[in-house]
């Protein structure tokens, strides 16, 4: 299992030392939240903090666009230091240009949708992308309780990447703890986003190493 710890839920105050725990831990990404305000209610970090958590971090910076127009920024957040970059297909009305964008910038390439959201929506694209990326909160804030219908989802997801012989990957972001990781994995899941349930842990090494090996 991949695990993705969301550094939003990170001691801003002390973020160099979070970021260089997430070094020592067995996490795989770095995952960065980008909320503008308009798509999401809430806005949290911009190109400065991001660029800060690259000069430190020595694992790839899993960046989640959560903002309209986000073609406006793609090579903005590579520069920053993004290795993979998603988009929201609710915010994408020109999808498929956005994924070829990414992937001209030298990002992976992911597409998140919304709890809402049909995993028939992706039928399209399911070729051309990296990684799929499904809320099981709705977005906008950490510490959100896991949507259940989000299982159903991931099994969904998962039967068109094989229908449709892809090889992207799929992430869960929201709401993942112990409890629901083995099931998210049984259904499919690769890659796992935990944010408060890491850094509020006594001990959030030993809560990623869990989760690695659920």
């Amino acid at each position: 299992m991949i695990i993705s710890p969301s550094i939003l839920s990170a001691d801003f105050a002390n973020l160099q030392r979070d970021v260089e725990m997430l070094n020592k831990s067995e996490a795989d990404w770095f995952h960065v939240d980008i909320m503008d305000g308009t798509f999401v209610p809430n806005i949290s970090m911009g190109i400065p903090v991001v660029e800060a958590i690259s000069r430190h971090a020595t694992k790839p910076l899993d960046v989640h666009l959560m903002i309209v127009n986000p073609e406006k920024y793609i090579e903005t957040f590579k520069k920053a230091g993004a290795a993979h970059i998603s988009v929201h297909i609710e915010a994408c009305p020109h999808l498929h240009r956005v994924i070829e964008q990414i992937k001209a910038s030298g990002c992976k390439a992911g597409v998140a949708i919304n709890p809402h959201t049909s995993p028939e929506s992706l039928s399209e694209i399911i070729e051309l992308v990296d990684l799929v990326l499904v809320m099981s909160v709705n977005p906008g804030f950490g510490g959100q309780k896991f949507i259940e219908g989000a299982l159903r989802k991931t099994a969904r997801i998962k039967e068109l990447i094989l229908a449709k012989n892809s090889k992207a990957i799929i992430e869960i972001d929201g709401g993942v703890n112990l409890d629901n990781a083995k099931l998210l994995k049984q259904n499919g899941a690769d890659a796992l986003v935990a944010g408060n349930f890491v850094f509020s842990a006594t001990n959030p090494m030993q809560v990623i190493s869990q989760l690695k090996t659920v």
